[in-house]
């Protein structure tokens, strides 16, 4: 594992010596079952999804309101130490990892339903709410909340804004930043900030777009309003089989050619199809090189008519047979298997890093072409599935991070996956977000100038870089020792921004 760990018995005390003093500091603000500091306490918060990289906290908060979080960031404002906001631990590009001379703080306990508005289609939420939960909620009125993405019975919205998560039904849905109205938070110097408002414009900047995707950089989400959308009449799906990646690619570029935006369009290549089927027997077809799951949501008549449309589209692209889901079970049985892909992975490798880039379209069967060539590359095994009717890929590197060598192939066979997304027209992430996983590639698509201006935003919000330090954005260090871009005339910009 990379777990960063002190050099040095006078690297030990300094950091002991911190740690006293910001105990002391919080002990003040939170009562004292809120803050966590000793290793037994902190360990299981040392990293998010990405297990491969690791770092325990100085100290975990726990706060229990509004007032104690805006205490911990004034407090911590106050003697400069860096806080990570935390909301379930699910992310799987490393932002929720702590610093280790910094202050975690657990989202954990802000898990109620302010309000639930049926006629107005929206729920006020606090930030600890899990996805899934909105759309129980919301289920007696006949709506729910609709970006679903595959840990949604345990990811928070809180989560969710800070990543602009997606999910199966992005495509025809849209994203986080689509289905929120409102956001509300402090900032790290615990001022309370409030970005969009309750109409579906609000005045001045479009700084809800912005906060939405920050990765906890710019503010800590406490409460967000969502839009609720009327669940469907009659949902059904196909599940078509393809026996070459370059038909199944094909097909995903000629729906979407054909005017028809399905409620999911998802893709998964034979080695994910084979490990999902062994753990949730969903009924895929083990023979296919690939699998397209399609959906069609609606009125019964309008499913009816895109089924056979699609069906249609399917069968010339190649498709060597199409079943559709008959009834709502064997739906959701369908759905099963893509909705379990990640656990699955797990059950056939020791650890799997899970990439999220994006590319056109039309070079689906290409990206997938280009990582077979990989696996043969870096000698590791990767399977493939992903939301292919927006072009967003997850492959699955599969290694063992008790393996330094296995981690440091893993690492290059995924900065080649986003290199070569790229160099197709795509970038480094879809809805991961970057974290700390991303840091090089983002050298690689973004130039000098670029990442300059993602700095001036940063600091707008954060002159100290207190909040998610070292994450998202690349220090022009980096990208110089990076080789991908030179710093010029060896200054570094923002420096304030890089002593983390």
């Amino acid at each position: 594992m990379n777990t960063s760990t002190d050099s040095s018995p006078a690297e030990r005390q300094r950091r002991a010596a911190r740690q006293q003093s910001v105990v002391t500091a919080l002990q003040g603000v939170l009562p004292a079952h809120a803050i966590l500091y000793t290793p037994e306490d902190t360990t299981p918060y040392e990293c998010d999804g990405l297990t491969a990289y690791r770092e325990r906290p100085l100290v975990v908060t726990l706060p229990e309101t509004y007032g104690q979080v805006q205490a911990v960031l004034k407090t911590c404002h106050a003697l400069d130490v860096p806080v990570v906001a935390r909301g379930a631990g699910t992310g799987l590009s490393g932002g929720a990892m702590p610093h280790k001379m910094g202050v975690t703080l657990s989202l954990a306990k802000f898990n109620k339903i302010l309000k639930m508005d049926p006629v107005s289609r929206t729920a006020v939420v606090q930030g600890g709410v899990r996805n899934l939960a909105i759309s129980e909620a919301a289920a007696p009125h006949g709506l729910y909340y609709a970006p679903d993405p595959s840990s949604q019975i345990a990811c928070t919205i809180g989560g969710n804004v800070a990543e602009n998560a997606g999910g199966v039904h992005c495509l025809k849905y849209g994203l986080t930043v689509h289905n929120v109205l409102k956001v509300k938070g402090f900032t790290i110097e615990g001022e309370a900030v409030e970005f969009g408002g309750d109409a579906l414009d609000a005045p001045g900047y479009d700084l809800l777009a912005l906060v939405i995707g920050s990765e906890g950089m710019l503010a800590v989400t406490t409460e967000v309003t969502v839009k609720l959308v009327p669940k469907p009449l009659l949902a059904r799906c196909i599940m078509a089989s393809f026996d070459d990646i370059r038909k199944a690619g094909d097909a995903v570029a000629a729906v979407i050619a054909a005017g028809i935006i399905p409620a999911g369009l998802e893709m998964m290549d034979k080695p994910m199809t084979a490990a999902v089927e062994d753990y949730v027997h969903a009924g895929y077809d083990l023979t296919a090189a690939a699998i397209l799951l399609c959906e069609s949501d609606g009125t019964p008549e309008e499913v009816e008519e895109e089924i056979g449309r699609m069906s249609e589209v399917l069968r010339r692209c190649g498709a060597t047979a199409i079943a559709v889901s008959r009834d709502e079970a064997e739906r959701l049985k369908f759905w099963s298997g893509r909705k379990n892909a990640f656990p699955a992975s797990g059950r056939i490798s020791p650890d799997y890093m899970c990439m999220d880039s994006t590319i056109p379209r039309r070079r689906v069967a290409d990206i997938l072409l280009a990582i077979a060539e990989m696996e043969k590359k870096y000698q590791l095994r990767c399977a493939n599935v992903f939301h292919a009717g927006d072009g967003n890929l997850h492959p699955l590197i599969l290694f063992d991070a008790n393996d330094p060598d296995q981690l440091h192939r893993c690492e290059l066979f995924g900065a080649d996956i986003l290199e070569t997304s790229v160099a197709m027209g795509g970038t480094v992430t879809g809805e991961h977000g970057v974290g700390i996983e991303k840091l090089n590639s983002m050298c690689v698509q973004f130039s000098v100038e670029e990442n300059e201006q993602f700095f001036g935003v940063k600091r707008a919000f954060d002159s100290k870089g207190l909040l998610n330090p070292g994450k998202v954005i690349p220090t022009l260090q980096r990208c110089a020792e990076y080789g991908k871009m030179l710093v010029r005339g060896g200054r570094i910009k923002h420096p304030e921004l890089e002593r983390f």
